[in-house]
């Protein structure tokens, strides 16, 4: 039957396109050198992550009638109308940000334009027609962003690696460069080798003027029925003439990101992960605390540059309420004295510039039930000398 392959051990999983292909030849040998790898698998910087929540408590979560109507937002959910035009014109700080929504920028950086985790697909899914299905339209068309000079993947689960979207920039002249083992996927889809560069945690690329670094996270991956761990996750440094920037891709907090702070740092924006969190599995995404404390590490241990919150208000990936995420970050954020940006999708802004503040999403959002600071919790937040943020209390 056309779709269908027999895996090494002989069970019979449908196989789609959309699913990728594994590594093999010398990326596989590359995988097996690669001090991250071991008995078989990718491993996180930390060590093992929580990751197989309570089946029962998980679907009470999902399936209750007031939980799923939070989870969504109860308008229509104002996208900015970029044009070619606002794109065309040179960013006259330097630096200039796209949020597209969920983890997809455009950051267009000392007269270069990279482009991080464009997933243009109308759901997060290897099938057309189930999956979590995106909550506002994309702001513009693929064509409309104009020359990319690299696109950037953080890992392969299918909210930051888009199958069509791939294929669609597979037809240009860019460059992608992604974490190693990736790159199989890329080259089943049609990018052509001589435009990937595939890197280990703390390699890194020339693209023009442009250092890109692959960076660790804690994470995992996989787009098939099986998972093998056998292709890398990463988050990402740019480093310009003028400008430095940071993209998490999907990662829970680590003491890592001290290092990658002290090692590239500081940034003038970063781009970090504060949404798509659950207490069911606490070591793979960040809560929006957890997210401010990753950019003050970041930062060396103090509010500098500016955070542009990624990772929410596209896609329903975990139970909580669809605007908790930027609510959230919000109060975080100005306790902090910490600069942050909230565009609307598709709405550009320069980091040295005026930045978008209002919270849009509270005019098509049910209340927030539990306001940032939960009844019962006691924690100072803070920033502390040692860096990042004081936190007490319960989780």
């Amino acid at each position: 039957m056309a779709g269908v392959d027999i895996l090494g051990s002989g069970l019979r999983t449908l196989r789609l396109e959309a699913m990728g292909a594994q590594p093999r030849g010398e990326r596989a040998a590359r995988i097996r050198r690669s001090p991250h790898f071991a008995d078989g698998a990718f491993r996180n910087p930390d060590g093992p992550s929580r990751t197989a929540p309570p089946r029962r408590e998980l679907a009470r979560a999902y399936l209750d009638g007031e939980q799923r109507r939070r989870r969504r937002p109860r308008g229509t959910v104002p996208v900015h109308a970029t044009t070619v035009a606002d794109l065309a014109r040179p960013a006259p700080t330097g630096l200039r940000m796209t949020w597209l929504g969920h983890s997809s920028v455009l950051a267009e950086i000392d007269g270069r334009r990279v482009l991080f985790d464009p997933v243009w697909g109308e759901r997060c899914s290897p099938v057309p027609f189930a999956g979590p299905r995106r909550m506002h339209p994309v702001p513009l068309p693929l064509a409309a962003l104009g020359p990319v000079d690299v696109v950037v993947v953080s890992h392969d689960h299918y909210d930051h690696l888009d199958m069509p979207t791939i294929k669609a920039l597979a037809g240009t002249d860019t460059l992608f460069a992604v974490p190693l083992g990736v790159g199989a996927h890329l080259e089943h889809w049609g990018v052509p080798a001589g435009r990937l560069r595939e890197l280990d945690w703390h390699e890194d690329t020339q693209v023009g003027p442009l250092t890109l670094t692959a960076t660790p996270a804690r994470h995992f991956c996989g787009r098939g029925l099986r998972n093998p761990q056998h292709t890398l996750w990463a988050s990402w440094v740019v480093t310009g003439e003028r400008h430095r920037i940071y993209h998490s891709g999907d990662t829970g907090y680590f003491e890592g990101f001290r290092d990658i702070g002290a090692a590239h740092g500081p940034f003038d924006a970063t781009m970090i992960q504060i949404g798509a969190y659950s207490e069911f599995w606490p070591d793979i995404h960040m809560t929006p605390e957890e997210g401010l404390r990753a950019h003050l590490d970041l930062q060396g241990g103090r509010p500098h540059g500016v955070l542009l919150p990624i990772h929410w208000g596209t896609f329903d990936l975990a139970p909580h309420p669809w605007a908790e995420p930027g609510e959230w970050t919000k109060d975080a954020a100005e306790e902090a004295g910490q600069a942050a940006a909230f565009p609307r999708p598709g709405e550009p802004f320069e980091p040295e510039g005026k930045l978008p503040a209002e919270p849009w999403w509270r005019a098509v959002s049910s209340p927030i039930a539990r306001p940032w600071r939960r009844p019962g919790r006691t924690e100072a937040v803070s920033a502390t000398r040692g860096g990042g943020l004081g936190l007490a209390g319960e989780r």
